[in-house]
């Protein structure tokens, strides 16, 4: 059996602020932040690109477990972790050194 992947993303949204979230189709999801109907945050602040995203195989636990460590990073840690999106990966990275 397949293991079933997801997506967690970050988008820029037009405040500047970042919204993270996961999905099992990022651009369905992303059509529907768009569209206003995702969240009511992306409803306010729409968002204007995919800062980030990264596929995770490894079922909807990890990927909620991931998004929910992303969130609690600071603005600095999310910017940085869009430069190097291969952080999320490290070993040693931040996101999981809590």
């Amino acid at each position: 059996m397949k293991a079933e992947s997801y997506w967690v993303y970050i988008l820029l949204c037009e405040n500047g602020c970042y919204y993270t979230g996961y999905t099992a189709d990022l651009e369905k999801r992303y059509a529907a932040h768009i569209d206003g109907v995702a969240s009511k945050y992306t409803r306010s602040f729409r968002p204007v690109s995919i800062a980030q995203s990264w596929k995770i195989a490894g079922g909807k636990s990890l990927a909620m477990k991931i998004e929910k460590r992303i969130k609690k990073l600071s603005r600095i840690q999310k910017e940085n972790l869009i430069a190097n999106p291969n952080l999320l990966f490290l070993e040693n990275e931040i996101l999981f050194n809590r």
